[in-house]
């Protein structure tokens, strides 16, 4: 490499700088390695981390929640199509109105959103 100012018997010892760094990231790998005990080591390759079952439901859910919001306002719009002869603007118009209703559910499951309290504004429950 022409960048590389040093004597080529010096190429085989790195540097007083970069010793200390890796000394350091090594210690850093340590300690991280303490605070997680969950996480994989670089030891331990055989080890495996089993995926939560309630993740993978909760993660199923919200991903059925918005595909059901679509599917459904594209059917609606279909049938409105079919029905009033108006073709492509009842399934444009309902399919993103169930993208958005998808989207909402999808928040709501999620807790983003609170849920829809029907009620006079003002009223107390």
């Amino acid at each position: 490499m022409a960048d590389d100012a040093r004597d080529p018997g010096e190429r085989d010892n790195p540097p007083a700088d970069e010793a200390m760094l890796s000394a350091r990231l090594r210690r850093l790998g340590e300690r991280l390695g303490d605070h997680k005990p969950g996480r994989l080591s670089g030891s331990e390759p055989d080890q495996r981390v089993a995926a939560d079952p309630s993740a993978i439901a909760r993660g199923f859910r919200l991903s059925t929640e918005l595909v059901a919001g679509v599917l459904l306002g594209a059917a609606i719009g279909w049938l409105i199509d079919r029905w009033l002869g108006i073709s492509p603007w009842g399934l444009i118009v309902f399919l993103l109105l169930g993208f958005a209703a998808g989207v909402l559910n999808v928040m709501r499951a999620a807790g983003v959103v609170p849920q829809n309290r029907l009620g006079p504004p003002g009223a107390k429950e």
